[in-house]
């Protein structure tokens, strides 16, 4: 009887394999006579856990799934390192590399995936190993017994993990990754950042943009070579830049394919006698390279073979990072959109980091790192696409309080409800009978609260709190209002508060920052973002690397977008002088690249009009040839120093103004700061440079150099404020370099040194500038050394191919090869 039932072929002894067998044995375990062809030698395993085996918390009989009694116990013929090679179609057969043929009624294909494997020089060297199954993790176990260096290619779940154990096994791990975040399918920036930061603490050492050139050595491997140049030592080098599904059976046998094996909703191919199921396959579009969605295809699958078809509908996944002490979950949609709105909630003195975004009332996606416990009530609510509308205020703080009715509570009639014993700021030990009697003593706004108690004035997470009890403590009378605005409204602290924070607290990422200070956005905003850059670069000149996504277009592109898409170029001239060779130069490279315009500025410079994009390098390539560099005119940074003549052509001229102005701008160029700037030096007092409405107006006189600050010529003229007088130009050039860094220091970005100047006084600039002779010379070494790494001139990195991608149509741009 045995013999008439139809025969069932599944390749591929796998999860998803012996899974679909399983759903099939418990609707009807008779139904079939079954046979499962296995490439490796071993019984079926869980694949997922080779991450802990190769940390050693697991042995290899913790991992199997299915022992040998499971086969032996449901009659099912395991043909176990011998893989299926053809299936011919025809006549229904299939033939293992042994040459032994089976024919089937039905046959089920789960060849899962195989490791994509850069096409670098060097990646078929002893010692390249992926991380997919019991023998890559053999290779990786007698690598870490001989000691010595590993390198992981690829920052994804599966590199992580293989990285974390060899780390484990006593390795120098060294992980490269090519895009500019960990994990960047499955986290946001902010839990991106928390990740690498934890794992570079264990002792790992992670290097993101990191593309591999090659992987040398001498049959074996020694190292790898970055394109950068770098080299990294290795005795082993992993290879987790990703997978394909494995379909080169379906596509020899003739079954439709695309990225994978075509299926329907009862995962049947194109031909009716075969179906797949697992990574292999190809649903609606979409390919699936984690476990959970192998289970809903193996129970529709079986339904359609034995019971009645349910179909399958698709998947919703999760991710969960296997590393021992790190906690991270995501699910579902992160990148957010139109229509999307995001909830974050920071504790950084934990290291917790939660957002869930929300659309439509329907939780769309959940970032999880530190606190993983509610993950499966996120993603419960995803997968059922549930109303979150009534517990909307809640959903961040989880199942246990949104299930409490906290969404129904009034905050403040909370807040009042608090003991006056209760603790508020947890940073400096605040309760709220503290902060109750600061505000009846007098202390009616949030930074007065901050002054008495210091209450909200560390990690800023209290700050709603503090904010109720005004509320509460003052009725009416409180606006909710401060006097200092806030950076943006991912935060509630001012532009001071964080570049007081920033210092303090030695934060040297935006990701940092933004965790440490409790933004209430995953990523910030085109407001904060750019403004946290600037105060990092102010901050640790030579150390943060400026973030070049967190600019505003003409900064990352070198060059002034114009309203037809076309962009103009201004060349630096020192001072406003320029010579017979760079003026042939921009008349070459405005015939050359069909400039349709060349203006004169106000600021004695030449403007180039009308330049594509894609030419802009080989623009500044031919501009550098002939000694020209960036002048600036995008950027938040010196623009100009205009000068007149001077002493040595004018007869009216004091001093030699045309060299003090070239020797400030020699100075100063490539300075970044919180808004443009510009500097004149008049050679007399009428001022034919206009000294008068710039941020540093220099006039010469007979007995020496008065100094100006704070003008404006533009919609808001303002005149500037007279600083001081000094005798030589070496200490008008110290004068200039001392407030110019006290302006990058202290002023908010975007404020000019006009309303900065207001905003402080005059007698403030003078103290610290005039008075104050060690303070001056103090913030003047702090600008030449910050200046040391800023003039690099931008144009000629770009013109020798840096971020290339920039100048290219996007058609142009190759993508990169995903699984």
């Amino acid at each position: 009887m045995t013999d008439l039932k139809p025969h069932l072929i599944v390749i591929g002894n796998g999860m998803a394999g012996c899974r679909a067998v399983e759903e099939i044995l418990v609707r009807d375990a008779s139904r079939y006579r079954i046979t499962i062809f296995g490439a490796e030698p071993r019984v079926n395993y869980n694949r997922i856990m080779l991450s802990p085996l190769l940390a050693g918390d697991k042995s290899f009989d913790d991992i199997v799934i299915n022992d040998l009694a499971w086969y032996t116990d449901n009659a099912i013929d395991l043909v176990a390192g011998d893989p299926v090679v053809a299936i011919d179609r025809k006549i229904r057969t299939v033939t293992a590399r042994s040459g032994r043929t089976e024919s089937y009624d039905k046959l089920i294909l789960a060849t899962g995936s195989d490791p994509f494997i850069i096409p670098v020089p060097g990646r078929d060297l002893d010692g390249v190993v992926t991380f997919r199954d019991m023998d890559d993790v053999g290779a990786m176990l007698r690598a870490a017994d001989a000691g010595g260096d590993a390198v992981v290619i690829g920052g994804g779940l599966l590199g992580l993990e293989a990285a974390h154990g060899l780390a484990l096994r006593g390795m120098k791990v060294t992980v490269l990754h090519i895009m500019p975040t960990l994990m960047e399918r499955q986290l946001d920036e902010a839990a991106a950042w928390l990740l690498k930061s934890e794992l570079e603490r264990r002792g790992q050492t992670i290097l993101t943009g990191a593309d591999t050139a090659e992987i040398h050595g001498h049959g074996k491997v020694e190292g790898v070579r970055l394109k950068d140049g770098r080299e990294i030592p290795a005795s082993i080098v992993v290879m987790a830049v990703g997978i394909r599904p494995n379909v080169t059976l379906a596509r020899d046998a003739g079954l439709a394919i695309g990225r994978g094996i075509h299926v329907d909703d009862h995962m049947v191919t194109s031909d009716a006698d075969i179906l797949a199921v697992g990574e292999c396959v190809e649903h609606n579009g979409l390919v699936y390279g984690l476990v959970a969605p192998l289970w809903d295809m193996c129970r529709s699958l079986a339904d359609g073979l034995v019971a009645s078809p349910s179909g399958y509908t698709g998947s919703v996944t999760s991710t969960k990072l296997k590393v021992s002490g790190i906690d991270v979950f995501s699910a579902g949609e992160f990148s957010g959109g139109e229509g999307c709105e995001d909830i974050v909630l920071r504790d950084a003195a934990r290291g917790v980091y939660k957002r869930v975004i929300v659309k439509g009332d329907r939780l769309i996606g959940a970032v999880l790192y530190g606190d993983t416990q509610d993950g499966n009530w996120y993603f419960d609510l995803l997968r059922r696409q549930e109303d979150v509308a009534e517990i909307r205020d809640a959903l961040i703080f989880g199942q246990a309080f949104a299930a409490g009715g906290g969404a129904d509570a009034n905050p403040n009639a909370a807040v009042a409800a608090l003991p006056a014993d209760a603790e508020i700021c947890g940073c400096n030990g605040v309760s709220k009978g503290k902060v109750v009697t600061a505000i009846k003593g007098g202390a009616c706004t949030l930074d007065a609260v901050r002054a008495c108690t210091k209450a909200s004035a560390s990690c800023g997470s209290c700050t709603g709190l503090v904010e109720g009890l005004l509320a509460v403590t003052l009725g009416d009378a409180f606006e909710g209002e401060r006097a200092a605005p806030t950076v943006c409204k991912c935060t509630s602290f001012t532009h001071e508060d964080v570049r007081r924070l920033i210092l303090d607290k030695q934060l040297k990422a935006i990701p940092q920052v933004m965790q440490e200070l409790h933004w209430t956005t995953p990523d910030g905003c085109s407001s904060c973002r750019p403004a946290l850059n600037y105060y990092l670069l102010c901050a640790w000149p030579g150390e943060f690397v400026d973030d070049n996504q967190s600019r505003f277009v003409n900064e990352r592109l070198h060059a002034n977008i114009q309203k037809d898409g076309t962009y103009s170029v201004v060349p630096r001239m020192w001072g406003g002088v320029t010579n017979p060779t760079e003026l042939r130069a921009i008349a070459d490279v405005a015939e050359k690249y069909e400039a349709r315009m060349l203006k004169v500025t106000g600021g004695q410079r030449l403007d180039i009009f009308g330049i594509k994009k894609e030419d802009l390098p080989a623009v500044w390539a031919d501009l550098n040839a002939a000694g020209m560099v960036s002048g600036h005119a995008y950027a938040k940074a010196l623009r100009t120093v205009k000068t007149c003549v001077g002493s040595e052509w004018c007869r009216f001229g004091t001093q030699d103004s045309t060299g003090l102005g070239i020797r400030i701008e020699q100075m100063t160029w490539g300075s970044f700061m919180p808004h443009k700037f510009k500097i004149a030096v008049s050679g007399c007092p009428r001022n034919c440079a206009e000294a008068s409405i710039k941020d540093i107006g220099v006039i010469c006189v007979d007995s020496g150099y008065e100094l100006s600050i704070g003008g404006n010529g533009g919609i808001k003229l303002r005149g500037t404020d007279f600083l001081c007088k000094v005798a030589t130009e070496q200490e008008a050039l110290d004068y200039c370099a001392a407030f110019i860094q006290l302006y990058r220091e202290e002023a908010r970005y975007l404020d000019r040194t006009a309303p900065w100047a207001e905003r402080v006084g005059l007698d403030y600039i003078r103290e610290r500038i005039v008075d104050d002779a060690a303070g001056r010379e103090a913030l003047r070494a702090r600008f030449l050394y910050s200046q040391s790494f800023m003039q690099d001139d931008p144009w000629a990195k770009r013109a020798a191919g840096e971020d290339y991608k920039l100048h290219q149509h996007l058609a142009e741009i190759r993508p990169l090869v995903t699984a």
